[in-house]
């Protein structure tokens, strides 16, 4: 595990100190993705609080980010393009070294992402959690907006302990003869749905860590993912 993302107001907005101080001299071993768009008083793609965020972030880290994403950006779809090409900008002023878009749910930002400039990264909501019309309008996005890099997040929808996941036999998402637990098997397949090329995930366990980091070394069975596409699209056709 080399990277590491976080965002401008996790920790009660104290994640980048916090990040800076447990890390030390090590930080420079990892690179860094955040995320601004949140506030004490809410949502905001402001460009002026947007740029003031990420120099409080460089400032905080101590460190330019390698990544700055704009966080849900969904939450303020009228704003979005104005967002977008402050990020590119600050880019161009050395203050991140690429730049971004995250979205739990990209449909909103299929029509606002027109005109935009493009994103080195998008990142989405990826694995057996996430519902066909999600999953689509994510990948749809990341085609869209010419993203160089896609990655992934939340593959569990926010809680591992969901009764599902003791339903649901995720070793079938797995290409044959690999070893590994029904967590491992969700994470492994979150890489296959939608494809992405990392993948977030919070953790504030170690074992839950060694979990993921074997997880991301797991191969997708190609066929049963396409194949599970393709019955949550019919499910979601049926139920509109």
């Amino acid at each position: 595990m080399t990277a590491l993302d976080t965002a401008f107001n996790y920790h009660c907005f104290g994640a980048h100190r916090a990040l800076a101080r447990a890390a030390a001299d090590l930080l420079p071993s990892f690179t860094i993705s955040t995320k601004v768009g949140y506030f004490p008083d809410g949502h905001d793609v402001d460009p002026k609080r947007l740029r003031q965020a990420v120099e409080r972030t460089t400032e905080a880290l101590g460190a330019v980010p390698d990544t700055v994403l704009l966080h849900n950006a969904e939450c303020s779809p009228d704003g979005f393009a104005d967002a977008c090409a402050l990020l590119a900008e600050l880019k161009d002023e050395g203050l991140c070294r690429a730049w971004g878009i995250s979205s739990w749910d990209p449909r909103p930002l299929l029509e606002a992402e027109r005109g935009a400039p493009r994103p080195d990264t998008v990142m989405i909501r990826a694995g057996l959690a996430v519902p066909s019309g999600v999953l689509d309008a994510g990948e749809e996005l990341a085609a869209r907006s010419g993203a160089q890099d896609v990655w992934g997040m939340a593959p569990f929808g926010g809680s591992t302990t969901d009764p599902v996941w003791a339903k649901v036999d995720t070793s079938l998402f797995l290409a044959t003869g690999q070893e590994a637990t029904p967590l491992q098997a969700a994470i492994g397949a979150a890489f296959a749905v939608p494809e992405v090329s990392r993948l977030a995930v919070g953790t504030s366990r170690l074992d839950h860590l060694a979990d993921a980091v074997h997880a991301s070394t797991l191969a997708a069975n190609t066929e049963t993912v396409q194949q599970y596409r393709t019955l949550l699209r019919q499910r979601a056709t049926v139920h509109q």
